[in-house]
């Protein structure tokens, strides 16, 4: 007997069954016979192409193997159109996601390999090929997902206005949330910093630890971590550290007023000495600045070649001992607060204080006791 299923007898689902297993055992067969061939290829080269090649074919999905069996042993059956129409739209959609799954991981396997490479002499492809990854995966899966629709009839015009109209509202709901996500896309072009850089913002200072979509975190000093959204972040003033090349210094000496006019003179060239001595330092001036309240005082300016902040405090140590020392010899007196009090008249001030004192050691009056009496009536 000639059984009829589905419009086709059995004959003939028996072919599309074995048309089915063949394909998909050819598709399977030959994924495997590239990823072998291709992996021990790439065991015996430099390169990274091959290696990303093995990645790529390895996530081939048994899925889409099955699909496309199905898909060609259906082309032996007779469909109807709506039947025909929808196991091809079946086959496009299992082709599209496998399409967009082996772009997504090359894209994250060439940014893993671009992170490795660069990362070691260019700290800012670790800020922002994080941002990157995002962006182009985002935008992968969204245009396959409306190809998707898009081949099974949904009008994707209307769509995409319908998702601009209500994408208006939802950015006037997250605004603060767009608002760091463009701050970050603007850090990551513009890189005022990266991660790994020594900032100061609003007198907060530490090292960039990462750079994300929202947030920006940063190890301070004293350890804790500190974490700003990047448009506050970006709207202060930041103090990339890093990226200083040399340190001005400006430090102030203040001596005496009972200096010789001789120690006076010396001076300048004295601190012009002792800190042109000093490695990695470029002397700028020394000049007797001001008359203080109670110091004459000296301004000295000089220039470290390094911005290594340890070996300017050895050097503002060395020339501040060295100081003391040449002071100490030429008996040159540093200067701490102090007032002097001149009197006019110190004669009459020594006397009224001698009578004070005489008074203080006489004995005191023995007074007569009092004795009320009544008042007479």
């Amino acid at each position: 007997m000639n059984y009829v299923v589905l419009g086709n007898d059995l004959t003939s689902w028996a072919i599309a069954l074995g048309i089915t297993a063949a394909v998909c055992i050819v598709l399977y067969t030959v994924n495997g016979v590239l990823v072998r061939r291709i992996g021990a290829f790439a065991a015996h080269t430099a390169t990274h192409i091959d290696d990303m090649a093995v990645k790529i074919l390895s996530k081939t999905s048994s899925l889409f193997i099955i699909v496309m069996g199905v898909y060609a042993g259906c082309q032996w059956l007779e469909m109807s159109a709506k039947s025909e129409a929808l196991v091809r739209n079946l086959a496009v959609a299992a082709l599209l996601l496998q399409v967009a799954r082996w772009i997504d991981v090359g894209v994250r396997g060439w940014i893993d390999f671009y992170r490795k490479k660069r990362g070691a002499t260019d700290v800012a492809s670790t800020t922002s090929t994080a941002a990157l990854t995002f962006v182009v995966r985002a935008a992968l899966w969204l245009i396959i997902v409306l190809m998707i629709l898009d081949n099974f009839g949904v009008n994707v015009t209307t769509l995409v206005a319908s998702l601009g109209i209500g994408g208006i509202a939802v950015a006037l709901a997250v605004q603060n949330i767009l608002g760091d996500l463009f701050s970050s896309v603007s850090i990551l072009l513009d890189k005022p910093f990266v991660v790994g850089d020594s900032i100061t913002v609003d007198k907060l200072a530490g090292t960039v630890e990462y750079v994300g979509l929202k947030t920006t975190r940063i190890r301070s000093l004293n350890g804790e971590q500190i974490v700003f959204s990047n448009s506050d972040l970006l709207k202060s003033r930041i103090h990339n550290n890093k990226r200083m090349q040399t340190r001005r210094i400006v430090f102030a000496v203040g001596i005496t007023y009972d200096v010789t006019e001789q120690q006076l003179r010396a001076i300048p060239d004295m601190l012009k000495e002792i800190v042109s001595s000093q490695e990695q330092v470029r002397f700028d001036r020394a000049h007797f600045k001001s008359y203080g309240p109670s110091s004459l005082d000296f301004e000295v300016v000089y220039t470290m070649l390094t911005a290594d902040y340890g070996v300017f405090m050895d050097v503002q140590q060395a020339i501040n001992m060295e100081l003391f020392c040449r002071f100490a010899r030429e008996k040159i007196d540093f200067a701490y607060p102090t007032q002097t009090i001149k009197l006019d008249n110190p004669d009459v001030l020594r006397g009224a204080a001698a009578n004070e004192e005489f008074a203080s050691d006489r004995e005191p009056a023995v007074e007569a006791p009092t004795i009320l009496r009544p008042n007479a009536q």
